[in-house]
């Protein structure tokens, strides 16, 4: 059912809320004490400090009444729990791949893979690999290269799918790389650009490549239901197909797929590890027993493997999907009638705001984007998450300092299910707080830092300012 179909504007959750939890209601001056505590980092904030908490899409939705229920039905066995045997039926059906192995989250996934096809002395090529992706593949002595199309490095460009692959670059780099290839990774949609979906000619593009230098495509899919709702949506001869038809068709062209379930899974924690060939797949389970556990739990408990097996069955709905789309564009086009900057057109899970545009006056080694998290955090206990020099910058080997990051965005990610309109009004309200004292915001500097994935523990401090760890 669609909701359009009763030709409304307003396009309403299409579920009833049964189970509420109290949020935290703070004043500034507090916040402005939580915030020094933190080290004016906001991964380092308390939950019970947080009001609007947009940080993350990863596992903060609210499950359902049937899957709830399922966790009740969990079978807790070790090895062969029939919970499992419940979801590889399920992604078998939904995604055709052979072989399921569930891992705890999704970056378990992608360090499980990634060692598995030996990417130690070779280059993977993607749209563009996320933070986890990224680390994972350094952290194994690979080279991780991003292939995105120009459109997705220009914020006002409404390119359909600024996701993409750019088709000339992976043949370019196919050619000269050859060996040294290990694999291609396609991510849907594409989180560092802005939450921009993959089109589907560009995905059979991409897989008719992969085949003729005879490299494996994997999709990094967390998001793969909220990719295929925007091709239906958007791309020319898809408007009268299925979601799940889509979603099919997309996995099709793939020789596997890592997947934090913490998303379009719609579970609280989970993750996917699946591939078409059993070397592989054997490989990868011999890895995963001596981390993860054994193969038919993956770290998870069985009540977790049946709620997501419910959940992946329910976020192919056409009315859940048309809502939660229209969440993320009735938050772009509130934040557009303000005048923020934005990463155009709105995508799948979240609204990213261009914080170097919205911050000329702050240079990208000062993290023009952390200082808007916190400014947002200050004038209203709302939650987002710099996606910028923090997380994708790295120091020049020779002076130290940060070489900037492609973009110095601030995504604000909608967890799934779990505010409503109103919520979103609000952060709205904030918002237009933050755009009338943007001249006066300051930039950071870190006072520490750890080795891998900085973002999530650096310490910062007021430029300027005489603070240390």
């Amino acid at each position: 059912m669609s909701f359009s179909d009763q030709s409304r504007k307003t396009i309403i959750e299409p579920f009833r809320i049964k189970t509420v939890e109290p949020i935290a209601q703070t004043t500034r001056q507090q916040r402005e004490g939580f915030l020094t505590d933190a080290c004016y980092n906001p991964f380092r904030l308390r939950g019970g400090q947080v009001t609007i908490d947009l940080l993350t899409d990863s596992g903060t939705g609210a499950m359902s009444a049937a899957q709830w229920a399922a966790v009740m039905l969990g079978d807790e066995t070790y090895a062969g729990s029939e919970s499992f045997y419940d979801l590889e039926r399920v992604v078998q059906g939904i995604t055709g791949m052979k072989f399921i192995i569930p891992t705890h989250q999704g970056r378990s996934s992608e360090h499980i893979l990634l060692e598995a096809m030996n990417t130690a002395g070779h280059v993977v090529l993607a749209n563009s690999h996320f933070d986890t992706t990224k680390a994972n593949v350094e952290y194994l002595k690979g080279t991780p290269i991003d292939l995105v199309i120009a459109e997705a490095h220009q914020p006002n460009n409404v390119h359909p799918f600024k996701g993409n692959m750019d088709l000339d670059k992976l043949e370019s780099h196919l050619k000269e790389l050859g060996d040294h290839v290990a694999l291609i990774i396609m991510t849907i949609t594409n989180n560092t650009v802005g939450g921009q979906p993959v089109s589907l000619s560009n995905l059979q593009a991409v897989s008719a490549l992969a085949k003729r230098f005879n490299k494996p495509l994997i999709l990094d899919a967390a998001r793969f239901a909220e990719n295929a709702w925007l091709i239906k949506q958007r791309e020319d001869g898809q408007q009268h197909r299925s979601v799940r038809a889509i979603v099919r068709d997309m996995f099709d062209l793939a020789d596997g797929f890592t997947m934090s379930s913490k998303k379009d899974g719609l579970v609280n924690i989970g993750g996917l590890l699946c591939v078409n060939d059993e070397a592989l797949a054997d490989r990868c389970k011999s890895l995963m027993i001596l981390t993860e556990g054994f193969p038919t739990y993956g770290g998870l408990a069985g009540r977790d493997l049946a709620a997501l097996a419910v959940g992946l069955e329910e976020v192919l709905d056409d009315a859940y999907l048309e809502y939660r789309i229209a969440s993320v564009a009735y938050l772009h086009k509130a934040l557009t009638s303000i005048g923020f900057p934005l990463i155009n057109p709105s995508g799948g899970h979240a609204v990213y705001v261009d914080a170097k545009a919205l911050y000329p006056h702050i240079p990208p080694t000062q993290y023009p984007g952390v200082v808007l998290t916190n400014e947002l955090y200050l004038a209203g206990g709302i939650r987002g998450v710099e996606i910028g020099t923090l997380m994708f910058g790295h120091p020049h080997p020779e002076t130290g300092v940060d070489c900037p990051a492609a973009m110095e965005l601030v995504r604000l990610t909608i967890p799934r299910r779990t505010y409503t309109q109103s919520h979103m009004d609000y952060v709205a309200e904030v918002m237009a707080d933050v755009w009338g004292n943007r001249h006066q915001a300051k930039g950071l500097q870190i006072t520490w830092q750890g080795p891998i994935l900085r973002a999530f523990t650096a310490k910062l401090a007021p430029v300027g300012s005489m603070s240390s760890v």
